[in-house]
């Protein structure tokens, strides 16, 4: 009876003696190689002169190892003395990929992606935790994208100074191919339509799959695919919508794939009506509701509601609202399927522009840029100003990044400040022609084009062209901020002549020098009208050759020789970039007068446009036409050498150079008065066609033109039409354009010209 009692005793002192605590007076560590005694010291949740109960020595054990510089850690506490024994984890000396293909999966880009990721990489400690996890990442990357038949082997060796090198040979096996795919369940949507919607599919015709891979499986493809699906029913209503994908497997190997797409569209719902809250000031709903663009009984659409609340918020922004917020509300309505929009404006106080601080500009003087914004310091701020300046700043073609951010100040709540930082580019161009038979043969061409010089802003020119074709030395100047309001101002002088023999046009040789100046004025923030007047001495020598009508023999053997000109150009500009323009246009209208006080009488009239439109996915479609119109006066006809000319690779692509057009009898080009040419385009990043370069830009364009001898002789008969594709490339040495071009209508005489290629070198 008197059993329970002794045992309660005895296990009182086993306790009472596991707990027996000592006072640490020394503190041992064995085992370090390349971490040092006191790392570990600080990692020790115990000095000396600490109480120390035996059973502590896990609470120690854990603090080491969760520094992961150990792979192995022991703790001993015996007569006051603290042993800790440890075995460091390796560093790692290397970590190689052997045996599989770079352009599978893996390249050294996506490599580095998962060394940081997983810690693995030279330099850092090794720890088997995070090679598992290194090992999983590197397997889902291959199972993601379709090798489930994947094998990886390790061959991993630790040195005398305790580094391993890792080694990882990757057995890729065969990709999983997709050799079916279903969708089920849509009746608003036909499967073509939204099978489109995914970047892979069943296979396409062998020639092009053999580059797209599109019946290659990869798992983030098919769910990107399948949340387009769901987005694409959001837009149309279909708030329930539920999709779902199936992968199957057709073989034991995993190297055929069934994929299925399950959907379930459920109700399709309506706005029925609009009901605004808060405060939306003196403007009215309908003002409101014309920003909104949504009309009732339409198809509700998150996006179509995000973009008319962000046009409303832009409104109040424009008027210094800056932090006004929208906020959105569908409430049921009485009639099925329909719902009532609440709109909630809440607006802040004004803002104001606080500072404007400008970065990155290492040459470009900081007023050259300050000259463009039309926001400044201490006015109220507009989000459209900062954003049209922004552009403005873009089209300079000073900088190849512009970004901007803004941030309330620190001492105001009701001020701003707004950051731009710039990227600056080359805007110096050395020129080194490179011209294919077409134009003017072997030749030799330099340049030197500087739209920026000394960071002022200033443009400078200076040509130097030594061809069979072409002699020219010319210089130019312009200053396009002569005065505080952009009034510009503009001079050259040149010398040039021409061996016409050599364009394709007739024999004889044109030598002209002179000067000219120039003078312009801003009319908007985005157009100017400039004048600019041209005097030329002109000298004409013709060959007996020469195959001209009689008043072109008049011209040839006149001693007219003086030309003087008045130019106007109107220029309209609101493209969003300078290189690559993918939103706004560029119209210029321009008229040139030669006045009667000198040998020659005429007139010119130009109007040169163009567009660009994105669509798509990063793609863009540019739209140009080009019409131009000159002609003599006062009884005096146009000089032959001021005709225009048409064909080649600035004209009609496609076309043999300056081939359009009437011909003289030994079939030179004659040219004319009227020139109108046209082009449509598709131009799109190098990436979205598989190349990784993003100063690659491709196009498929379809050119249409023709050169008129006389205004009358206009007949759509003669339009000329081409197509093809064509590449730029912005390279170390310089920009490079290469196109392909088929005539689609032409005529039967006329020379064509299937393929050019271009090179400069900037610095």
């Amino acid at each position: 009876m008197y059993h329970r009692p002794v045992l309660v005793f005895f296990a009182f002192i086993v306790i009472s003696f596991n707990s027996f605590s000592e006072i640490i007076k020394d503190i041992d560590i064995n085992g370090l190689k390349s971490v040092d005694r006191g790392t570990v010291l600080n990692y020790l949740p115990y000095e000396t002169g600490d109480e120390f109960i035996e059973n502590d020595n896990i609470k120690v054990k854990n603090a080491l190892l969760n520094t992961n510089l150990f792979s192995f850690v022991e703790v001993i506490l015996k007569d006051n003395k603290l042993t800790v024994n440890l075995k460091e984890n390796p560093t790692i000396k290397y970590v190689d990929f052997i045996g599989y293909k770079e352009d599978v999966v893996l390249n050294d880009k996506l490599i580095d992606i998962l060394k940081q990721n997983s810690g693995i990489s030279i330099g850092k400690i090794f720890t088997i935790s995070n090679y598992e996890n290194f090992l999983n990442e590197l397997k889902n990357l291959y199972i993601n994208s379709g090798y489930y038949d994947l094998e990886i082997s390790t061959n991993n060796q630790i040195d005398s100074s305790n580094r391993i090198g890792i080694e990882l040979n990757i057995s890729e096996g065969k990709p999983s191919l997709i050799k079916k795919f279903d969708i089920v369940g849509n009746s608003l949507f036909d499967n073509e339509e939204l099978l489109d919607l995914f970047d892979i599919g069943t296979p396409d015709y062998f020639f092009i799959n053999y580059f797209t891979k599109r019946d290659q499986f990869v798992r983030s493809s098919f769910m990107a695919g399948l949340e387009s699906i769901k987005s694409k029913y959001l837009e149309s209503g279909f708030l329930d919508v539920d999709v779902k994908g199936k992968v199957l497997n057709v073989d034991d190997k995993n190297t055929s794939l069934s994929l299925i797409v399950e959907i379930n569209e459920g109700e399709q719902y309506f706005i029925e009506d609009f009901e605004w809250s808060g405060d939306i000031g003196n403007l009215d709903n309908k003002l409101l509701e014309k920003l909104l663009d949504i009309k009732k009984g339409s198809v509700f659409s998150r996006s179509e509601i995000v973009k008319g609340t962000n046009r409303i918020k832009t409104l109040f922004s424009d008027k210094g609202y800056a932090k006004t917020t929208i906020t959105t509300k569908i409430q049921p309505s009485l009639k099925t399927n329909h719902f009532k929009l609440l709109i909630n404006v809440k607006k802040d106080s004004i803002m104001f522009i606080n500072r404007i601080n400008i970065f990155g500009n290492t040459i470009t003087q900081d007023d050259v840029i300050r000259r463009e914004l039309s926001l400044l310091e201490g006015q109220e701020f507009s989000q459209k100003e900062l954003d049209d300046s922004i552009q403005r700043i873009k089209r300079l073609g000073f900088f190849s990044d512009v970004k901007v951010s803004t941030r309330q100040s620190e001492n105001s709540l009701d001020k701003f400040d707004i950051f731009i930082n710039v990227e600056e580019t080359k805007t110096g161009e050395f020129s080194i022609g490179l011209s294919h038979a077409n134009s003017t043969g072997p030749s030799f061409n330099t340049g030197i084009q500087q739209k920026n010089i000394f960071g002022t802003g200033n443009i400078f020119n200076a040509t130097l062209v030594n061809s069979n074709a072409i002699e020219e030395l010319s210089f130019y100047f312009k200053n396009p901020f002569f005065t505080n309001d952009g009034k510009s101002i503009s001079f050259g002088v040149f010398n040039k002549t021409t061996d016409a023999a050599n364009l394709d046009i007739s024999d004889y040789i044109l030598d002209e020098s002179g000067f000219k100046i120039g003078y312009g004025i801003p009319l908007t923030k985005n157009s100017n009208l400039f004048g600019e007047s041209h005097f030329s001495d002109i000298k004409i020598q013709c060959s007996d050759k020469f195959a001209g009508e009689l008043y072109e023999q008049q011209q040839c053997s006149s001693n007219n020789s003086l030309d003087f000109t008045l130019n106007l150009d109107y220029i309209d500009n609101t493209l969003n970039d300078f290189f690559s323009p993918t939103k706004g246009y560029k119209q210029t209208l321009s008229s040139s007068l030669a006045l009667p006080l000198a040998d020659f009488q005429y007139y010119k009239l130009e109007s040169r446009n163009i567009s660009y439109k994105p669509v798509l996915k990063d793609s863009t479609i540019s739209t140009k036409f080009n019409l131009q119109l000159a002609q003599g006066y006062g009884g005096k006809e146009l000089p032959f050498f001021k005709r225009y000319f048409g064909g080649g690779a600035s004209s009609v692509r496609g076309f043999d150079f300056n081939s359009l057009g009437s011909k003289y009898p030994d079939l030179n080009s004659k040219g004319g008065e009227v020139s109108i040419l046209s082009s449509a385009a598709l131009i799109t990043p190098a990436k979205n066609i598989g190349v990784d370069n993003e100063n690659i830009r491709v196009s498929a364009f379809m050119d249409a033109g023709s050169i008129y001898e006389k205004l009358n002789d206009f007949d759509v008969a003669d339009i000329r039409v081409s197509s093809g594709l064509a590449a730029s490339w912005l390279t170390p040495i310089g920009p490079i354009g290469i196109f392909v071009a088929k005539p689609l209508i032409k005529k039967s005489n006329d020379a064509t010209e299937t393929f050019s290629f271009q090179l400069g070198a900037n610095f």
